[in-house]
């Protein structure tokens, strides 16, 4: 029995090790289903151009701006953790359809982008994002709209609570990778393991623009709850919108509610579109 208990300590702490050291492979997942692009805006028969962005610490990103005809405002897209901006053209055309032009990056160690994906790269990353748009192309902070999914909503709160954006709109949004962590990993001290926080729950907190939470009751990744704590912490005004599907297809299973959802906010923060 002894032996039996010391085999299990120790195939217990061997987790713990592994979790530790390992943890950013489980967080980013470049490589599912590829960093390879599938596709592109001519695809579907859009103008756009093929962006190198350059970080202030030297990272070479690569990104799309997909203008949109008529345009009442821009869209920053920051992405999930999996996957490239290639796998994005269905959200893109929604955004567009509403009249948005979208930049949408791939973070580093994404797609065609250089570099290892870290938090504070990432960060780094939408504050170039950022500061192209407004340097760059002289688009006006008041025309610019933040939209973060999944990993992406803790990029796009914590670029939020640093400028002036029109609005905030976090989809699959977390309270922080500890908290998903502990969730995802209830029979491990997982809280006290991250290396990684993305604070979402904090940063809504500091966000001075208008803020849309967006989240599926039926989320099998994400739970629900953890969109509505992000909600209750964000500062007025604040919309919630519930939609039905997974984590990944919540958009599209619910295309109808979103888009509404989407247009009404955006008339709020931007103006009635054409």
């Amino acid at each position: 029995m002894l032996r039996l208990l010391l085999m299990a300590i120790g195939v217990y702490l061997g987790i713990l090790v592994l979790m530790w050291l390992f943890q950013d492979r489980l967080l980013y997942l470049p490589s599912m289903p590829g960093r390879e692009l599938q596709a592109s805006p001519a695809d579907r028969g859009w103008e756009y151009e093929d962006l190198a962005l350059i970080v202030e610490d030297g990272t070479r990103l690569h990104a799309w701006w997909v203008p949109a005809p008529e345009a009442r405002g821009s869209l920053i897209f920051f992405h999930g953790n999996a996957g490239n901006i290639s796998h994005r053209l269905h959200s893109i055309e929604i955004f567009r359809n509403l009249g948005l032009s979208v930049l949408i990056l791939d973070y580093r160690g994404y797609g065609q982008s250089e570099g290892r994906p870290s938090e504070a790269g990432l960060y780094q990353d939408a504050r170039a994002a950022w500061d192209h748009l407004l340097e760059e192309r002289g688009v006006p902070a008041e025309e610019v709209v933040l939209f973060g999914r999944s990993l992406g909503s803790g990029v796009a709160a914590w670029l939020g609570q640093t400028v002036t954006p029109a609005g905030v709109i976090l989809e699959s949004s977390f309270r922080s990778v500890p908290d998903m962590a502990q969730t995802v990993y209830p029979f491990l001290p997982a809280r006290w393991l991250a290396r990684m926080d993305y604070p979402t729950e904090d940063y809504v907190q500091n966000l001075e623009a208008p803020v849309l939470v967006i989240h599926s009751e039926d989320d099998e990744i994400i739970p629900f709850q953890q969109g509505r704590a992000v909600y209750q912490a964000a500062n007025e005004p604040k919309q919630f919108l519930t939609l039905r599907g997974g984590h990944n297809t919540g958009f599209l299973d619910s295309r109808e509610v979103y888009v509404s959802g989407l247009d009404d906010f955006l008339s709020k923060v931007l103006g009635e579109g054409d």
